[in-house]
């Protein structure tokens, strides 16, 4: 294993783009704290697997939509060093497809609370042991989103789309804020991508059936979307900040 450049806070990271992206993490240096709200096993697979290949990793669960989880996935990551970086994963859709007007109230107040003040709460929380302004080493913050923005996803995920909306926001303005504390701020923003997200909501084919509108003709794998994000904490992008990275085939 390289040399650590830090610990790696990854949420959502007992499957999917999470897992993929805890894993590579680890295999660029970083100790991981996998972020899982529910999947037990899921979150002891990723980190078996990082720890047989010589990493380090702890599995936390937490729900980022509570400002006191967060507080203690922080002190948990602490606990195996110096966080670094910072990666917001965790996102729900009410496991569901369909209309706005379908979705219930609970529905909706979920998917906010969890895809937008979750992903507010671990910024502000990256930024208070993080900030060089405050004795720390600085790092970098990477928001995954969804090109569901740009269409607005409806008949499907309004809800979701529109959550991730808030999450390019957030990006672009708190990069700007954070940039004096010696952080960076990012965001990925996935295509249609093989994840369990869709199976979950009752379609699972759903990547299938959009694969056609993609112009490289499939959807994405996991692995794909967690390299652009590994790159946008290394200190290859160390000039990049405040930036929406698509990744979704040129779709």
């Amino acid at each position: 294993m390289p040399e650590s450049p830090g610990v790696a806070v990854v949420t959502g990271a007992s499957r999917g783009i999470g897992a993929a992206t805890a894993l590579l993490a680890a295999r660029a240096g970083y100790a991981v704290a996998v972020n899982y709200s529910a999947d037990d096993g899921g979150a002891a697979r990723v980190v078996r697997s990082i720890t047989a290949a010589g990493g380090r990793a702890r599995a936390v669960r937490a729900d980022v939509s509570n400002p006191d989880d967060v507080r203690a996935l922080f002190d948990a990551a602490q606990a195996m060093g110096e966080v670094r970086a910072v990666v917001n994963n965790a996102a729900v859709t009410g496991d569901l497809i369909g209309p706005l007007v379908k979705v219930p109230a609970d529905v909706i107040k979920r998917v906010l609370d969890v895809n937008v003040a979750g992903v507010m709460f671990m910024c502000q929380e990256a930024q208070r042991r993080m900030s060089t302004s405050s004795g720390g080493s600085g790092g970098a913050i990477v928001n995954i989103s969804s090109t569901a923005v740009k269409a607005g996803s409806p008949e499907n995920w309004v809800h979701y789309a529109a959550s991730k909306g808030a999450v390019d926001v957030l990006t672009v303005g708190y990069a700007a804020e954070a940039a004096a504390h010696g952080i960076r701020v990012n965001a990925v923003s996935p295509g249609v991508t093989n994840t369990g997200l869709h199976a979950a909501a009752g379609a699972p084919d759903r990547v299938a059936q959009h694969a056609r509108l993609v112009p490289l003709g499939r959807g994405g794998e996991p692995e794909e979307v967690a390299a652009a994000v590994l790159w946008l904490l290394s200190d290859e992008a160390s000039y990049v900040t405040g930036a929406v990275l698509p990744v979704a085939g040129g779709r």
